[in-house]
């Protein structure tokens, strides 16, 4: 009895000690949130792609998760954040105005950026890093992905760069599709390593601006608490890319918030 008694004491101790590790190591994990992308398109058909931008930094904040060695904030806590202070419908975000969201985030990087789509599928990204404590801007980045088919691609590139600013490890590529991400506040559980822009399942298929900009409806839809029209947005975008891990997942969500 008092043997089975010490093993489990042990075995306790051995819980607590890995446990403040852990505690300890996210302590000091960088914490990491991505704000929508601005449209910077012009011409006439400008506003067609208004809503690109959530979908953009929602697959950004998916491919940066993968990261051990970083916190990012989840995108429902940063759409909620932007509600709370009357953003949601603002255009351009400031770096005066993001510090102050990262603060309220809790974070200590913010990513910004924007995207320039020709109307013909051509689709250009830039980004930045703004430190919240410092409030300096670091290296800007400029991206293209020509003829707009390989969205998930440019995502994938654009997080790795941005992996490389802040100074991490590189980003894992691991197979399978990712199935959540770490909050950015004391809280946050540790990320997955596996990365929708990566997957095995989705090599062979590419995301193209046009369901990218499906993707980004749907979401706008299921923020908006609509949750059968996301749902059929999702399904669209599944017609179209059926082993793309975020809709089916956010399709589930909904589904589930529906009933």
């Amino acid at each position: 009895m008092r043997a089975r008694m010490s093993v489990g004491v042990c075995a306790l101790a051995l819980g607590l000690a890995l446990g403040s590790r852990l505690l300890a190591a996210q302590a000091n994990t960088p914490v990491v949130a991505v704000l929508y992308f601005d449209n910077n398109s012009f011409g006439k058909d400008r506003a067609d792609y208004d809503g690109l931008g959530k979908g953009i930094a929602d697959l950004l904040i998916n491919d940066l998760a993968s990261n051990p060695s970083m916190r990012v904030v989840e995108r429902d806590r940063i759409q909620s954040i932007l509600q709370e202070q009357s953003l949601v419908q603002t255009k351009s975000i400031d770096p005066q105005t993001a510090v102050r969201l990262g603060k309220l985030l809790g974070a200590q990087y913010m990513i910004t950026g924007g995207f320039m789509s020709d109307g013909k599928g051509t689709l250009l990204v830039t980004s930045r890093v703004i430190n919240v404590e410092t409030g300096a801007i670091m290296n800007p980045l400029k991206l293209e992905s020509k003829g707009g088919e390989d969205v998930l691609g440019l995502i994938g590139q654009l997080s790795a760069r941005l992996n490389s600013d802040l100074k991490l490890p590189a980003l894992p590529r691991q197979t399978g599709d990712a199935t959540s991400k770490p909050a950015g506040d004391a809280a946050a559980k540790p990320p997955s390593h596996e990365s929708p822009a990566r997957t095995s399942s989705t090599r062979s298929q590419k995301l193209d601006v046009k369901t990218a900009l499906l993707y980004s409806k749907a979401l706008d839809e299921q923020d908006g608490g609509n949750s059968q029209k996301a749902a059929e947005l999702y399904r669209a975008v599944l017609q179209r890319f059926p082993d793309f891990g975020p809709a089916r997942q956010n399709l589930a969500k909904v589904q589930k918030s529906g009933d």
